[in-house]
């Protein structure tokens, strides 16, 4: 067995033999997919207590250290910690009541270990997969020609950052998005971070993910990568064309 799916099997017998534990649900390369764990992978899980259990399990970590010690750890939101075993094995996870798992949203978790009395549906959440306003051609086409013509602007003023963000970053995840509708449903797709395995699913010379994120001095390169890139799939507006390629001249 992978050793970061042994600690979570480890982890879950240990919160097994306490009164106040639910479930253990591995997420990520410890979920469903575990088919995508390497070892590059971290370990993802969500904690399922019983009501007025959640904040004593998220501040507290000897629980978590009881199958290794743990050298590291900081509450990265008030229900969970990121931590680091002495081994290397590094780990992110969140507290929740049942009541309180039902409003977060996931995909592909997984159960490790659950309560006899636990009820059924631990791996579905309520809350819907995002999505943007429209998922269609046109709209993440458009999306992707004004995140150049805004990041553009933003560069000639002088921020790069932040058209970096917008070029290099918002207007990249629209590529990948019709590369989506246009190629079909990639492997082990994250709904929640479209960059998670492109380059696996993608080829260079159908992504060429070198000349679109280039870097912090790059923006304009990137640009103009990424509306050949647009321009040689899809027919793009005059007006909006016309004044992508006059602010690269600029």
């Amino acid at each position: 067995m992978h050793p970061t799916l042994q600690r979570l099997d480890e982890l879950a017998a240990h919160l097994a033999t306490r009164d106040d534990t639910v479930a253990v649900l591995g997420l990520g390369s410890a979920g469903a997919q575990r088919g995508r764990l390497d070892e590059h992978s971290d370990l993802d899980f969500f904690l399922i207590v019983e009501e007025g259990a959640t904040s004593r399990y998220a501040a507290g970590t000897d629980w978590l250290a009881a199958p290794c010690p743990v050298v590291y750890s900081f509450a990265n939101d008030r229900r969970g910690r990121k931590a680091l075993y002495a081994d290397g094995i590094f780990v992110e996870y969140a507290v929740f009541t049942v009541a309180e798992l039902r409003r977060v949203p996931f995909r592909g978790a997984r159960v490790v270990w659950r309560r006899a009395d636990a009820p059924p549906g631990l791996t579905e959440s309520d809350v819907p997969e995002p999505r943007p306003p429209y998922d269609t051609v046109e709209f993440h086409l458009n999306e992707a020609l004004t995140n150049l013509y805004v990041g553009l602007h933003r560069e000639l003023r002088g921020e790069h950052l932040s058209a970096a963000r917008f070029i290099q970053g918002h207007a990249v995840d629209r590529v990948i998005a019709l590369l989506r509708l246009s190629e079909g449903e990639p492997p082990y797709r994250d709904v929640f971070d479209p960059s998670r395995r492109v380059e696996r699913t993608y080829p260079p010379q159908l992504l060429p993910l070198a000349e679109m994120v280039p870097g912090y001095r790059g923006n304009a390169a990137a640009a103009r990568a990424i509306l050949g890139w647009l321009g040689a799939r899809f027919a793009i507006p005059g007006p909006i064309n016309r004044a992508i390629e006059e602010l690269l001249r600029s």
